[in-house]
């Protein structure tokens, strides 16, 4: 069962911690009677019922690593077996083992906790690297097994894809479209792992020749290679009010040329000048005006506390340049003729309604939903812009909430409800179940309206989210993850490079003594997304807006042009990074 491990100054519960138990034992369909995952994110589940091991690995692990101590159990497995090797072991196969009957699902998924276990860090990437990651398996048949009992196979899976190939073809570089193709056709490979093999799919569908990595390990893959490196200045030809608290910049080139065209969605990270010779404050704003006119437009919502919108409203003026980095992002308006919701409460309109400017621009036949949240017609930016794009739009429908309209607010031309635009309303809505859902806002408002769209029918997977400052951390197994404000870690300050955090608003020298930038990202409470820590999952991929890294370890397979690896990484220089 699971139990609390100290690591790294944290506790982590984790299963990882198997040993062998005498007589036979129960399986049913979430897993083995006595056993239990601590992860229930990460493992377990109908698809990940059991994990099998093999002794050949144990045995080929001992001579690799010189280990003399290895015992069954030591790699988290339910099940150590004798044969089933996963250059033979095919998706699909099914077992019958004692009175259980059994169907490979999928490989190992690595993570870091059998290198705790192992008291080798590197172990995630050590499976990957070597081929021997071992399988899960899904229970068809409840019954009781016991040590020492014949494995007897059934039937082989369709394709005959064995847990090796498909393992390549997620973690290594060099897949075929046909075997991705191939392992589509399983039916029994688990919902996870379809669809990274879908992701990647779409990945060559798209158009893969301008883009790298595997989009089938992390969505920041899927974006277009940035169309130049690091900052470059654009000038400020319009500086114009969108509300009591918003305002625009819009942003060209210097020479008058036309700046590289940005999808619908993405935002560019900017460096706000300070006083004197104090460094630039780095933010990050969508681009909210249409795609392709060979100019950019920011928006900016001025908080009272807020340096850097402060800063550009009160210094930058029309001709004075900024420093800015290319277009980045995956919050982007994808292609097809099913229905489009845009949901937006305050300044979350800005990503939204670039995509109703492309909409607009190309006079779509989609369905369109422009759903927006405001407090009252002073806090409405863009509400005649964005009337009249849905004006456009043969079959668009409006509706905009009012939290508390003011006198000279008017019902049905200003807005159209009274009230927050929140999950309640938007189940009321008859929304189509088939349509892709955008929403930016307030963290609440998204949780609200996600719950809301998954729950009137919606897939999960077609409501796409766009975030306000740092996003959600990801911390597999850790108890109390920090909920702290991003800060300086604590300490003597480094002496080496800075290392900006853009959506923290955070600047800090780099130490070398810290491992990784993930390590470093942990000190200062800024919220990370991991798993194997070893440059195997791309958890943590991310943007790298300027500066270049080193790898120790290098990564299983390159992150895609322009991203980073924050688990294995180290800055060589000063670097930006989209965190």
């Amino acid at each position: 069962m699971p139990k609390d491990v100290p690591w790294h100054g944290k506790t982590v519960h984790t299963g990882v911690y198997k040993s062998p138990v005498p007589g036979p034992r129960m399986v049913r369909r979430l897993n083995i009677d006595g056993d239990g995952q601590g992860d229930l994110g990460g493992h377990g589940g109908e698809q990940r019922a059991v994990l099998v091991y093999q002794t050949d690995s144990y045995r080929f692990w001992a001579r690799e690593l010189g280990r003399d101590d290895l015992q069954p159990g030591q790699f988290g497995e339910n099940f150590t077996v004798d044969g089933l090797p996963d250059n033979e072991v095919c998706i699909g196969d099914r077992y019958r083992i004692g009175d259980a009957l059994f169907e490979v699902t999928q490989p190992r998924v690595t993570c870091y906790r059998v290198g705790l276990r192992m008291g080798e860090p590197r172990m995630a990437a050590l499976l990957v690297a070597h081929h021997r990651p071992g399988f899960y398996l899904r229970v068809l048949e409840e019954g009781e097994v016991e040590a020492g009992q014949e494995i007897v196979k059934v039937s082989t899976g369709p394709e005959a894809m064995t847990v090796e190939e498909i393992d390549r073809v997620l973690y290594l570089p060099g897949h075929t479209r046909r075997q991705v193709e191939r392992a589509l056709r399983i039916p029994a490979l688990s919902p996870g792992w379809w669809a990274s093999m879908e992701a990647l799919l779409d990945q060559e569908d798209n158009g893969a020749a301008g883009t790298s990595g595997s989009a089938g390990l992390n969505a920041a893959a899927t974006a277009p290679r940035p169309a130049w490196p690091g900052f470059r200045p654009l000038v400020v030809t319009r500086i114009q009010p969108e509300s009591r608290s918003v305002f625009s910049l819009s942003l060209a080139a210097p020479d008058g040329s036309d700046l590289p065209t940005a999808l619908p969605g993405q935002f560019v990270t900017v460096k706000v000048p300070t006083e004197g010779d104090a460094p630039p404050l780095i933010r990050s704003y969508s681009l909210s005006g249409e795609p392709g006119t060979g100019t950019y437009r920011i928006s900016v919502k001025v908080e009272i506390h807020g340096v850097a919108s402060n800063r550009l409203r009160s210094h930058v003026r029309t001709g004075d340049h900024l420093d800015v980095a290319a277009p980045r992002g995956t919050f982007c308006l994808t292609t097809g003729d099913n229905p489009v919701v845009l949901l937006s409460a305050g300044v979350g309109v800005t990503p939204v309604l670039a995509m109703l400017h492309a909409l607009a621009r190309d006079r779509s036949s989609r369905q369109v939903w422009w759903l927006h949240g405001a407090h009252d017609g002073t806090e409405h930016p863009f509400a005649r812009e964005s009337r009249e794009l849905v004006g456009m739009l043969p079959r668009a429908r409006l509706r905009i909430y009012y939290s508390k309209p003011a006198a000279e607010d008017r019902r049905d031309v200003d807005y159209t409800n009274i009230g927050h635009l929140s999950g309640d309303r938007v189940l009321g809505l008859g929304l189509p179940i088939d349509a892709d859902a955008y929403l930016c806002g307030p963290g609440a408002f998204m949780d609200s309206v996600t719950t809301a769209l998954v729950d009137a029918g919606l897939e999960a997977s077609r409501v796409h989210t766009e975030i306000f400052g740092a996003g959600p951390s990801l911390t597999p197994g850790i108890d109390g993850a920090a909920t702290a404000a991003p800060h300086q870690p604590a300490g003597r300050a480094g002496t080496g490079p800075t290392v900006v955090f853009a959506r923290s608003g955070l600047e800090v020298p780099w130490n070398e003594a810290r491992e990784s930038l993930l390590e470093l990202a942990e000190a200062c409470d800024v919220p990370v997304r991991w798993s194997c820590r070893t440059g195997v999952c791309h958890t943590c991929e991310l943007a790298l807006m300027s500066g270049a890294v080193q790898y120790a370890p290098d990564p299983v397979e390159p992150p895609a042009d322009g991203n980073i690896l924050i688990c294995c990484s180290k800055p060589t220089e000063g670097i930006v990074l989209d965190l």
